[in-house]
């Protein structure tokens, strides 16, 4: 590999790593808006849970769920393409 390319790569590898690091913040921020809206819906009387309000909950609750193992795949991705 010559100097031009070798000096992109590093470049290339920071980005890559800043980003990883962005990204594992992001999934901590989504981890901790999907514990809160969990123990919402727990705390919620069953009347509410099985009503509209409680579905929303529970939706909001597995849609975050999904954010966060989507993110997950993205950092590993990244990973992957740094090493």
């Amino acid at each position: 590999m010559n100097n031009t390319r070798r000096k992109a790569l590093e470049a290339i590898s920071g980005q890559l790593e800043s980003l990883k690091e962005e990204l594992e913040s992001l999934k901590e921020e989504l981890e901790s808006l999907k514990e809160e809206e969990e123990a919402a819906f727990e705390n919620m009387p069953e009347s509410i849970q099985g009503g509209e309000r409680g579905e929303a909950s529970e939706a909001a609750g597995s849609n975050l769920d999904d954010a966060v193992s989507s993110l997950e795949e993205v950092v590993n991705s990244v990973n992957e393409a740094a090493s």
